[in-house]
């Protein structure tokens, strides 16, 4: 494995760029398939589900593709799902009503849960120590430098048409002759394969559910950018497609540079001091938000905020390997995987009564609020660690 390690990394890294792209690819196009679909019923929260459907299909199914994971192994199970992933999300280049266009975007959720899952369990079994942190922090970089060029792309492309960006799904068709050869399946043990009583005692639940409501917060909130920025920005009279992919391209930009120094962060600093300061960041980001007049504020914000994401999510991933037993480690990878999509689905369904009830920047500067009691929290926790020492 060590003589194709730089393939093996490089691969991992472009399969972990298909997760973000779900989203992103087609954020820019919402506010046209809104239009083009305005004779359907609930127009507007279905066209916003587009981009968070698949989230709650990535719920469903990432503790199942867990335990298959652990169960059956990790190859099988993430070419089955990048197959699956090419052919869902390409769907949108045909489906002829709202509800089709939806139905593909779900069976791109259920590829999207074993693929993320199988990701992360993957980072476990091939890396550890510090080599593991600097890959989680080049993961994460990879990820948002991938939401970049497909966001910036999307919105390009949405200019054209709103259906053009589906096209860019199958490049998971054409990363996958890479994964066949570069990627080997990790050795398991007996107790892997059996999932004994004695491994199961040996992990932390309630940490693990801890660090499982967290990272359901921490997307949900933060998914406000993705699925509400575009109506935002068109609040503010910023109305073109490309600018709107732009405005988040810049946020995925910051949070790709951030992560890049991940590695570095944890030679230096508790994953929990890390965690606080990249949560209070994203704070001021969404404060900033909220008082944004214009497309040169709204960019500051966005980039104060991908800052932030750019080390809570790596922080989130470290914490989920650390706690994980390698016989359980594809179930609590796809339990975390789980909650974070969860909060992704769930992210429209809150904002937008929120939106209805007090507007964009009241929102926005509300969850400014929460993620600051967030940091304050994680700061505590390090407290509370060095008085248990």
């Amino acid at each position: 494995m060590k003589e194709h390690s730089l393939a093996l990394k490089g691969t991992l890294l472009f399969v972990a760029t298909l997760t973000i792209m779900a989203g992103t690819t087609v954020a820019p196009s919402l506010p046209a398939i809104e239009q083009a679909f305005a004779g359907t019923d609930h127009v507007a929260l279905l066209a916003r589900m587009v981009l968070t459907l698949p989230a709650i299909f990535v719920a469903m199914s990432a503790p199942v593709a867990g335990f298959l994971a652990d169960r059956f192994g990790r190859k099988r199970l993430l070419i089955i799902s990048m197959v699956l992933y090419g052919l869902a999300g390409m769907s949108g280049l045909l489906a002829d009503s709202l509800l089709s266009l939806l139905a593909g975007r779900a069976a791109l959720g259920l590829a999207i849960g074993g693929i993320m899952t199988v990701s992360t369990t993957l980072a476990g079994d091939y890396f550890t120590g510090t080599e593991r942190e600097n890959y989680l922090g080049l993961q994460q970089a990879f990820t948002q430098f991938g939401g970049v060029a497909f966001v910036i792309t999307g919105g390009i492309l949405a200019d054209i048409h709103w259906r053009v960006p589906f096209a860019i799904y199958a490049a998971s068709l054409v990363i996958l002759p890479a994964v066949l050869l570069f990627l080997a399946e990790p050795a398991r043990k007996a107790a892997a394969l059996t999932g004994t009583v004695k491994s199961a005692t040996q992990a932390r639940w309630s940490l693990v559910l801890l660090l499982a409501f967290s990272t359901f917060l921490v997307n949900a909130l933060f998914y406000t950018v993705p699925s509400q920025l575009p109506f935002f920005l068109r609040h503010l009279q910023i109305n073109s497609a490309s600018a709107i992919g732009y405005a988040i391209g810049i946020f995925n930009l910051a949070g790709a540079l951030a992560a890049i120094s991940f590695g570095l962060l944890r030679s230096r600093f508790a994953v929990f001091g890390i965690l606080a300061a990249g949560l209070g960041l994203m704070a001021t980001g969404f404060v900033l938000l909220a008082q944004a007049t214009g497309m040169v504020p709204a960019l500051l914000s966005m980039s104060v905020l991908g800052i932030g994401l750019g080390v809570v999510m790596p922080s989130i991933m470290s914490l989920t390997i650390q706690i994980a037993p390698p016989q359980l480690r594809g179930r609590i990878a796809g339990l975390i995987t789980a909650s974070m999509f969860l909060g992704h689905f769930t992210s429209p369904l809150l904002s937008q009564p929120w939106i209805g009830w007090f507007g964009f920047e009241a929102m926005y500067r509300d969850i400014g609020l929460v993620f600051a009691a967030m940091a304050v929290l994680a700061l505590a926790t390090i407290t509370v660690r060095r008085w248990a020492v």
